[in-house]
């Protein structure tokens, strides 16, 4: 478990009505600031992040150039939904489901597990998703 607070919000927290956008534009600020953790960077665009530019037809290093711009959160994903694809309310709906849930019986569960035990969480049932683990991990209290 992290014993800094980390530099992003939770992957539950919602920018308009999408779950996991706002986090990572807090991990490109971080990064872009010198504050995000070694281990972070790595991944950065890939796991999550690659599958939310996926989901709004986006390229990540386009969303760092425009993150890099400036502007809210917001105006952000109003580009990013311009300069990609701006999913119906029912995909957004079923997106958040499903990255909610990612980890809990899936084909994620083996990684939760892995992640849960290299971070001394083995002892919390209550982490069974990866949003669950992210949270408890930067120790934040588990989102619903």
């Amino acid at each position: 478990m992290r014993t800094q607070p980390f530099p992003a919000r939770s992957p539950a927290d919602k920018v308009e009505d999408l779950v996991y956008f706002g986090r990572m534009l807090d991990k490109i600020r971080a990064h872009a600031r010198g504050e995000l953790p070694e281990d972070y960077v790595p991944n950065l665009g890939k796991g999550f992040d690659g599958r939310c530019v996926r989901f709004l037809g986006i390229e990540y290093e386009d969303l760092v150039a425009r993150v890099q711009q400036g502007g809210t959160d917001e105006q952000i994903l109003d580009w990013a939904y311009g300069a990609g694809r701006k999913p119906s309310e029912e995909e957004i709906e079923i997106w958040n489901a499903f990255m909610r849930k990612s980890g809990w019986k899936d084909d994620v569960t083996a990684t939760v597990e892995r992640r849960k035990k290299e971070s001394g969480l083995t002892n919390r049932d209550d982490i069974e998703t990866m949003f669950n683990f992210i949270d408890a991990d930067e120790g934040r209290e588990l989102a619903p």
